[in-house]
């Protein structure tokens, strides 16, 4: 319905100029209601016909998609903006999500590898980045793979963020990266050896590949160094990693799961919340608090699993 998209506008656009929202947040709700208006396009109706019951079903249609809770819940935030501003703008009648606060989600811990799953998947990708029988075009895709998936896990950045960087951001010798993370705000984030090292194997056979043309980008396509690798190629990236590795649950691994394995396994290694506060580029402390249930989680498994009057079998 062209009025939903009209007023849908309206709102970003109050969201661009009169809050000063940057263009990250306005990309990422953007995004979110044309979710919410293609579902309204859906069941032809009208955002000043909206009920409550007509945001449950929204929910419950979000669910079986399958989105994570934490998406669910930003797009329901998203939803609840929106009918607030019309009411504000005395373009609505009423909030049909003025009464979600006893709809609240039961909270999921993310999916994290261990570290000994995280070693796999890294080992297999520099297995085949060091085969050179399988020509130099698919060598530098496998190079640059394991240059991307150490580089995640040694600074815990997100997937965006990487991809976003500049070929200049890894010069010889960097042990920092500077990321530009929400918000258009920057961060500097740490470089271990083996990504130091793997990040130079793949620009060496990139180079090798493209006769020496230069790439803007960090990341790239091997063909094309003008184009930046996408989040696509990536993610099919590491689930075809996942599954080289011999994980057990390669479907649920995407380069996020990277970033959540940096923060598990440096949260149990004694790095203070605040310093992973802002290795990750967290906005605040609480979504940073969840590495300490990850934690918490972890331990109750292995008591459980490992604690003498927990066996069945009368073994000591």
């Amino acid at each position: 319905m062209r009025a939903n998209h009209r007023l849908g506008q309206l709102w970003l656009d109050a969201l661009a100029t009169e809050l000063g929202a940057s263009a990250g947040t306005i990309a990422t709700y953007t995004d979110d209601l044309n979710c919410y208006l293609a579902w309204l396009d859906e069941i032809g109706l009208g955002l000043n016909d909206v009920g409550v019951e007509h945001i449950r079903d929204y929910i419950a249609a979000l669910d079986r998609r399958g989105y994570a809770g934490s998406t669910i819940a930003r797009r329901i935030t998203v939803a609840r903006g929106l009918h607030k501003f019309l009411i504000a703008e005395e373009l609505g009648a009423r909030d049909p999500t003025s009464h979600l606060s006893s709809m609240r989600r039961a909270w999921k811990l993310p999916f994290v590898l261990s570290i000994a799953e995280t070693e796999a998947l890294l080992e297999s990708a520099h297995r085949l980045a060091a085969d050179s029988s399988v020509g130099l075009y698919r060598q530098a895709g496998y190079a640059r793979r394991a240059a991307l998936f150490e580089t995640l896990y040694a600074s815990g950045m997100r997937i965006s963020e990487a991809l976003s960087l500049t070929a200049d951001a890894a010069t010889p010798g960097t042990r920092m990266l500077l990321v530009r993370g929400k918000g258009d705000k920057q961060r500097l984030v740490p470089l271990h050896e083996r990504a130091i090292t793997a990040i130079a194997h793949w620009q060496r056979l990139a180079r090798a590949y493209s006769g020496g043309a230069p790439s803007p980008w960090l990341f790239h396509s091997v063909r094309n160094g003008a184009k930046a690798l996408t989040r696509q190629a990536a993610l099919l990236d590491i689930k075809e990693a996942a599954v080289a590795a011999g994980l057990a649950s390669p479907e649920r691994v995407s380069p996020h799961v990277l970033r959540h394995a940096f923060a598990t396994h440096m949260h149990s290694g004694g790095t203070d919340l605040r310093v992973l506060q802002e290795l990750l580029g967290h906005a605040g402390i609480e979504t940073t608090q969840i590495y300490t249930h990850l934690d918490t989680s972890r331990l109750h498994a292995m008591v459980r699993d490992l604690h003498p009057l927990n066996r069945q079998d009368g073994s000591e």
